[in-house]
């Protein structure tokens, strides 16, 4: 007797290897499995404009990735809460000056314009086809950072809209190879109903442009979910953000579809150093720390010579 419906997933037939890099850019459901891909020594970036939701605010950030141009003053905004900011990243790069903000906006970028060069795999978690575009100068925005509604226009994309612009990307970066999934993250604003409507435009948009580019895939992530994970324990407080096992299991998946098998000794390996670089002793001073300290170096050593495309000082993160 079966329980549950469970989701089948065929692995794709080039896989992620260590040292090859990768991108993840979207939702927060990027910054939760990019961040555990990265944490297992990946040569992964996560989010260099903070969360981003619809697919023109992530069309916009790989262009500007690709181009590498700098922020400038004519960018920066005030906030609602007098910081500064820009409408390409997220509130988490709200800063107290402007200096400040084009400091650390466009060190971001100088990183990521690098990583995005030599990377082969870009991951994009889509959440949204709802757009904010500010009326001052018809631009298209990654957050409104609580400005008042009336400086915005809000509207939804079409799955025509959608699929044009996933496709514009295909076609501009034909050496990588694109992982879309649609983030399993509820956006209740309009109402459950208005939530279906933004993800079935979402799964319809990407189906069609991964019928017509072979560098194009889905990962089934949003169904993984709601059909293999039915049960609201495996939500938060809020019943709109995944729990801690839910997205452990959703990257078991993610492990299955697109990482080389291969790679499964090093990623042990990792994960087993990572656990002990993040120990905290009871007793520092003890003899039995210091015998843990010895195996910890031997593991990173062991780990450089074994496995030497890991990014070891990604695991101290």
């Amino acid at each position: 007797m079966l329980f549950r419906t469970d989701v089948h997933i065929t692995p794709l037939k080039q896989t992620i290897a260590y040292g090859e890099g990768i991108l993840f850019l979207g939702s927060c459901f990027a910054d939760e499995v990019g961040g555990i891909c990265r944490g297992l020594g990946f040569n992964a970036q996560v989010n260099p404009f903070g969360v981003l939701y619809n697919p023109l605010s992530i069309a916009n950030a790989l262009q500007r990735l690709h181009d590498g141009k700098p922020f400038t003053h004519e960018e920066v905004i005030r906030t609602g809460e007098e910081f500064y900011c820009t409408f390409s990243h997220n509130t988490e790069f709200w800063s107290h000056t402007e200096a400040d903000l084009l400091e650390r906006v466009n060190q971001s970028l100088k990183e990521t314009h690098e990583h995005f060069q030599k990377a082969k795999w870009i991951v994009v978690s889509l959440g949204t086809v709802w757009v904010y575009r500010y009326r001052e100068t018809q631009t298209v925005v990654a957050n409104c950072h609580k400005l008042p509604a009336q400086l915005f226009d809000r509207y939804c994309l079409s799955v025509e809209d959608t699929a044009a612009c996933l496709s514009n990307l295909m076609q501009a970066f034909p050496d990588k190879q694109f992982i879309f999934t649609v983030s399993p993250l509820r956006h209740l604003k309009d109402g459950l109903h208005g939530n279906q409507l933004s993800k079935s435009t979402l799964l319809l948009a990407v189906n069609q442009v991964c019928e017509l580019f072979k560098n194009a895939h889905y990962f089934p992530a949003y169904e993984i979910l709601l059909d293999e994970l039915r049960d609201y324990r495996f939500y938060k407080e809020d019943m709109v953000h995944p729990t801690e096992q839910a997205v452990r299991y959703i990257w078991e998946k993610f492990v299955e579809f697109a990482i080389n098998p291969s790679e499964t000794p090093a990623m042990q390996a990792a994960s087993e150093l990572k656990q002990m670089l993040h120990h905290k002793p009871l007793f520092p001073d003890s003899e039995a720390y210091r015998r843990f300290e010895e195996k910890k170096s031997q593991k990173e050593a062991e780990l450089h010579q074994n496995h030497p495309q890991v990014v070891v000082k990604n695991l101290f993160a």
